[in-house]
């Protein structure tokens, strides 16, 4: 098969698509045609050794691939031969097939394409975790969401909107803005403002009536994160979900205290790894979420995989809104 191959670690530009051999299913996996792969900012890091796993080289990287099952193991019970699935894993998606476990592989409803598919993979799941199980969002709140235009952030924008919160889109462009709302952000905070400590706490004040945010879900963190736990109401809670700033932020425990606030992290591979009860749950409720038109996916380009470079390459311009898929075919 063709795939991006690995052979060692370094920038993304230095990795090449090749022939590379065909995935073998063990017993409990399942072979994908793959159609569509949904490119992933923790993929770029994988590929440079930058990630929490750092895999034996060779591999094949890449974390969401939507597909046609062609071919199952003798323990398999939930995929048969024929099934369209998004297969959710932690290496693997970048290729022609990918062999997956089938806990790890969710037939997707008839009328979704496989490039929505593909971009709903990881970062939905993110999303839903850090605001349903992390969160415990309740319809009624309102739920700041930072690097709102984003895979996961404005896959965060969408399910708490759906779900029935007031969402706050925190960007730093008015384009970016324009995006969160066209997905149903209510306001939106500039988060590229000067003395943003004191900044953000202000346009949160005024676009909640003087109040907090009872949850903000951050995928910057640096200096965001710091303004946003100052903007969190009493009894708030912060999800942490990523770094995209580049530092990793702390919390000082008497702030805390004193606001009875709550910091908690959404991490989504052990899930994924030990939970696939709870991810199949997950997917099931997104698509039928997205079967009643509530939430939607945003696609910024498709583009073929000879192209994974310059599309991962978007990610260090900040140039990212929504998802970039690459096709096989």
């Amino acid at each position: 098969m063709r795939a991006v191959v690995v052979r060692e670690f370094g920038p993304v530009d230095t990795h090449r698509v090749e022939e590379f051999p065909d995935p073998v299913p063990g017993p409990d996996e399942v072979l994908i045609d793959v159609a569509a792969v949904g490119l992933n900012f923790s993929d770029r890091l994988m590929m440079q050794g930058k990630y929490q796993v750092r895999p034996d080289c060779p591999f094949v990287p890449g974390r969401d691939a939507a597909g046609v099952v062609i071919r199952v193991g003798g323990d398999v019970t939930r995929c048969a031969p024929g099934d369209r699935v998004l297969a959710v894993v932690t290496q693997g998606a970048y290729g022609e097939k990918l062999a997956a476990s089938e806990t790890h592989c969710f037939v997707i409803p008839d009328e979704m394409e496989f490039t929505i598919a593909a971009a709903m993979g990881n970062v939905y799941l993110t999303a839903y975790l850090a605001i349903i199980e992390r969160g415990r969002m309740r319809s009624g709140e309102t739920v700041l969401v930072t690097g709102a235009s984003g895979g996961v952030g404005l896959a965060c924008v969408d399910i708490a909107r759906a779900r029935g919160a007031t969402v706050i889109a925190g960007v730093t462009s008015p384009d970016k803005g324009a995006l969160a709302k066209a997905h149903g952000a209510a306001h939106v905070v500039d988060l590229s403002a000067p003395d943003l400590r004191n900044s953000l706490r202000g346009e949160i004040a005024a676009a909640t009536g003087g109040g907090g945010v009872d949850l903000v879900l951050d995928v910057v963190g640096g200096d965001v994160f710091d303004a946003a736990l100052r903007a969190l109401s009493m009894n708030g809670r912060l999800i942490s979900i990523g770094f995209a700033s580049g530092r990793v932020p702390e919390a000082k425990a008497n702030y805390l205290l004193l606001k009875n606030i709550s910091v908690g992290g959404a991490y989504v591979d052990p899930h994924i790894a030990e939970a696939p009860g709870r991810v199949a749950s997950a997917f099931g409720e997104m698509f039928a979420m997205f079967q009643r038109g509530e939430i939607h996916p945003e696609i910024m380009a498709i583009r073929p995989l000879d192209e994974f470079a310059a599309s991962l390459g978007l990610f260090d311009a900040r140039g990212v809104r929504g998802k970039i898929v690459l096709t096989t075919g």
